[in-house]
């Protein structure tokens, strides 16, 4: 598990993709650990040395054959008992399969916040709704489903906030070949401003450059 503390009344559980805790996750954290929160992210898959993008359906069939999204939620749903109490915000960040595993979180779960970047598989859950409010960030381009019917249909749902920027899948990820600078900037600067007006301080904490 990467653990950042910086004493904040704030927690940001990241949850990551399928490649489990790469470069890409300890990026985030950081990233957000320097904006004043504290920032934890499990290792769902349990295998200490995560995929590489060039082992995409290895790492797929990896997720989905041995964890997939309800065992996902288990070590997620473990964390979240452990810290409640310390904490007077928590808030859920995914990405990819883990804004999935995050978008479930949100209604099963009492959380204050959740974040999705390209959830793809949130499709899979439309019978559920968050009771929180809900940040998602998708691409205009998605190779195995239309993107555009998503967001239309999630744009219905009460508490839900959903934002399309110019890319592909993984387009935030600075990483991968699917990045995207324009489009990552904003996408932070949006959860940025989300999260600080969770925590109370809106603006304050979205001040700074995020990536």
């Amino acid at each position: 598990m990467i653990r950042i503390r910086r004493d904040s009344s704030t927690a940001i559980i990241v949850v990551h993709e399928i490649y489990g805790l790469n470069e890409h996750m300890r990026f985030a954290c950081q990233t957000l650990s320097g904006h004043g929160y504290d920032v934890f992210c499990p290792d769902l898959l349990g295998r200490g040395i995560p995929f590489d993008y060039s082992q995409e359906e290895e790492a797929y069939a990896s997720f989905m054959g041995n964890v997939g999204f309800a065992r996902a939620l288990e070590p997620i749903n473990h964390l979240l008992s452990s810290i409640e109490h310390e904490y007077r915000k928590i808030v859920v960040v995914g990405f990819s399969v883990g804004a999935a595993v995050a978008w479930l979180c949100g209604a099963e779960r009492p959380v204050d916040g959740i974040v999705g970047f390209y959830g793809s598989r949130i499709r899979n859950y439309m019978d559920r709704e968050p009771r929180c409010p809900a940040l998602l960030f998708f691409p205009q381009e998605e190779k195995s489903f239309n993107v555009d019917e998503l967001i239309a249909a999630l744009s219905r749902k009460r508490n839900v906030e959903v934002h399309q920027y110019a890319g592909r899948h993984g387009f935030a990820d600075p990483f991968s070949p699917q990045y995207n600078e324009a489009s990552a900037e904003e996408a932070w600067g949006e959860m940025l401003t989300f999260l600080g007006r969770i925590h109370g301080q809106q603006g304050q904490l979205a001040n700074s450059t995020p990536i």
